[in-house]
C-alpha cells in the first residue's frame, strides 16, 4: 500500500478520466505535485542491477514465511524435542512479528531512510537465522524466528517505497508488477527450498543459508540502491506505532492460533478483544494526534478499502492452497518433501508471465477488469483443486495451480498500485507497509479457515493409506469454503472500483491528504 498526491482534475478533464486514464492520471500526480515534495523532485534512477537487488530482498523474505512448514517433521524428531505447540510457535513467530511491525517500519523508513531500513532489516534477517541455527532449545529457536520476522517487517516496506521513488509515473505499474511477481514466487521458493532441505540437509542447514545470504542481498544494495529523500518531518508517533502493532500482533495470533485452540477458547477470545480494543485505541490516538502514525480518514477511499480488501482475498486465496498442498501431495499421491516442494512450480508459470500483462491492461481498461477476472480465476482454480482426490493425474493436478496463478499474476499488479495510488509519495513507506500488512492478514485467514474446516471435517491420520479418500474429500470441503468466501470478497472488490469510487474527501495537509481523483 503506498503513495500519490497531486491537484483533483479540473471539471474540463474529469470526463475524460475514464478506465485506464484513472490509472495514468493517479500514477503522473507525484510528477505534478509540488516542488516541496521531495518524492516529486527525486530523479528516476533505478536501474536493472538495483531492480534486482531489490526483489531478491523481496523474495528471501517471503519464502521464510512457509519454508519451515516442509521442516516440521525433522524438527519434530530434533535433540530440541519441541511440543507440538512449540512445532506452532516456531512457524508462527515469524508471521506474528512481520505482520504486526509492517506499518510502522515503514514509517520509520519514510523518516529516518528507506535504505537504511533495508540494510537494518537484512541485519536483523541473517542475525535472526544465525539465532535458530544456532538453537539449543525450543524458546531460542522461537526467538531468532521473530527476529527474522522483524528484519522483513524492515525489508518489505523498504523495497517498494524504493521503487516508488526511484521509477517514472509512467513505468511505475510495470516496477510493482515485478515488485508483485516477486512476493509471490517467494512462497513457492520457500515451499521448494524447504523441501530440498527437508530431504537433502538439516533444518539447521537452512537456517544457516539465511546469514550469508542476508550479507549477498546487502552488500547488493549497498552498491546499487541509490538513497532516496528521507523526510524529517514524516511522523513516526511511538505511541501510535505501539498500539497499531499491539493490535495486529492480538489479531494475527488470534487468527493463527484460532485452528488449534479453538474459536471460542478463552487465549482466542481474548486475542481478540485486546486486538479490537487496542485498534479502537489507536484510532481515537491519531483522530487526536497532529501528526498520527497513519490516519484513519484514509479509509473513507473506497478504492483504497476495495484495493486492501482485494489484495488480502487473493492471499487468503494463495495460502489456502498452501495449507493442503503438501499434506495432499505427500499423503495421497506419496510425493517425496523435495518432489513435493517441485511440485508446486506449475504456480510460477502464471505469476511470471501474467504480471506485467494485467499491469498494461490496466493501464488501458482500468483496475476493475483486471481485479474481477484474476479474484474470479483463483476463486475458480481453488474449485478445481477442491475436486482431486489420489487418483488425479499429477498432470491435471498442475493445471488447476496453473488457473490460480493466471488469476494471481492478473490481479496483484493492480491492487497493489491501486494502494500505491491512495496514499502521498512521502509515506510511501508506510502505505508499502499496509500493502504487505493486507497480504498478511489475509494469507493468515486462509490457513486459519481451511484448517478449522479440515479439522473439523477429518479426524483421522493422513498418513494411514485407508484414510486417504476423507481426507481428500474433507479437503475438498474446506477448498470449497475457502473459493466461497474469495468469491464474495470479490463482488465487494469489484464494487468499490465502480465509477466514482475513488472520490474521497480532501484532507489536511499535515496529514498528507490531497483533493479526490
Amino acid at each position: 500500500m503506498t503513495p500519490t498526491a497531486l491537484p483533483a482534475p479540473t471539471p474540463l478533464h474529469r470526463h475524460r478520466l475514464r478506465g485506464g486514464a484513472v490509472l495514468r492520471h493517479a500514477l503522473k500526480r507525484d510528477a505534478t505535485g509540488p516542488a516541496t515534495d521531495p518524492a516529486a523532485a527525486a530523479p528516476a534512477a533505478l536501474t536493472r542491477p538495483a531492480l534486482l537487488a531489490l526483489c531478491a530482498c523481496v523474495l528471501v523474505a517471503q519464502a521464510m514465511v512457509a519454508a519451515v512448514n516442509l521442516l516440521l517433521p525433522q524438527l519434530a524428531a530434533s535433540t530440541l524435542h519441541p511440543t507440538p505447540g512449540q512445532l506452532v510457535w516456531a512457524v508462527d513467530a515469524y508471521v506474528i512479528v512481520f505482520a504486526a511491525l509492517l506499518i510502522p517500519a515503514g514509517a520509520l523508513g519514510d523518516r529516518y531512510g528507506r535504505k537504511g531500513g533495508l540494510l537494518t532489516g537484512l541485519a536483523l534477517f541473517a542475525a535472526g537465522g544465525a539465532v535458530s541455527a544456532l538453537a539449543t532449545a525450543p524458546a531460542v529457536l522461537i526467538a531468532g524466528r521473530g527476529l527474522c520476522g522483524a528484519g522483513a517487517a524492515l525489508i518489505m516496506p523498504a523495497t517498494m517505497s524504493v521503487l516508488i521513488h526511484l521509477t517514472p509515473p509512467e513505468r511505475r505499474g510495470q516496477a510493482l508488477a515485478t515488485w508483485t511477481l516477486s512476493a509471490g514466487l517467494g512462497g513457492l521458493a520457500g515451499n521448494v527450498g524447504g523441501g530440498l532441505a527437508g530431504e537433502f540437509l538439516t533444518w539447521r542447514a537452512l537456517f544457516w543459508a539465511v546469514v550469508p545470504l542476508g550479507a549477498l542481498l546487502a552488500l547488493a544494495v549497498a552498491r546499487t540502491v541509490p538513497r532516496t529523500p528521507a523526510r524529517s518531518d514524516a511522523s513516526v508517533d511511538p505511541l501510535g506505532a505501539l498500539l497499531l502493532a499491539g493490535a495486529l500482533l492480538a489479531v494475527v495470533y488470534g487468527i493463527i492460533e484460532g485452528p488449534s485452540y479453538g474459536w471460542t477458547s478463552a487465549a482466542v477470545l481474548i486475542a481478540f478483544a485486546a486486538g479490537a480494543g487496542l485498534l479502537a485505541a489507536f484510532t481515537g490516538h491519531a483522530l487526536r494526534a497532529a501528526h498520527p502514525l497513519l490516519d484513519p480518514r484514509i479509509f473513507a477511499s473506497r478504492r483504497l478499502r476495495a484495493g486492501s480488501l482485494g489484495i488480502g482475498a487473493a492471499f487468503f486465496g494463495l495460502f489456502s492452497l498452501f495449507f493442503v498442498n503438501a499434506q495432499y501431495l505427500q499423503y495421497a499421491k506419496g510425493f517425496s518433501p523435495a518432489l513435493t516442494g517441485l511440485a508446486i512450480v506449475p504456480l510460477t508459470v502464471g505469476m511470471a508471465l501474467v504480471p506485467k500483462l494485467g499491469a498494461r491492461l490496466a493501464e488501458r481498461t482500468g483496475p476493475r477488469l483486471p481485479v474481477g477476472a484474476g479474484l474470479g480465476l483463483i476463486g475458480a482454480g481453488l474449485l478445481l483443486v477442491s475436486t482431486v482426490d489420489a487418483d488425479t493425474p499429477y498432470a491435471l493436478y498442475a493445471c488447476y495451480l496453473l488457473v490460480l496463478s493466471v488469476g494471481t499474476g492478473l490481479c496483484a499488479p493492480s491492487l497493489t498500485l491501486t494502494v500505491v495510488a491512495e496514499l502521498p509519495a512521502h509515506q510511501a513507506g508506510l502505505g508499502s507497509g499496509l500493502n504487505t500488512a493486507a497480504r498478511e492478514i489475509g494469507a493468515a485467514l486462509g490457513v486459519a479457515v481451511v484448517g478449522t474446516v479440515l479439522a473439523s471435517r477429518f479426524h483421522g491420520d493422513p498418513r494411514d493409506a485407508a484414510q486417504i479418500g476423507a481426507f481428500t474429500d474433507a479437503m475438498g470441503v474446506a477448498l470449497r469454503t475457502a473459493a466461497s468466501a474469495l468469491l464474495l470478497a470479490a463482488l465487494a472488490v469489484v464494487a468499490g472500483y465502480r465509477k466514482g469510487a475513488g472520490a474521497r474527501p480532501r484532507r489536511d495537509a499535515a496529514s498528507g491528504a490531497r483533493g479526490a481523483c
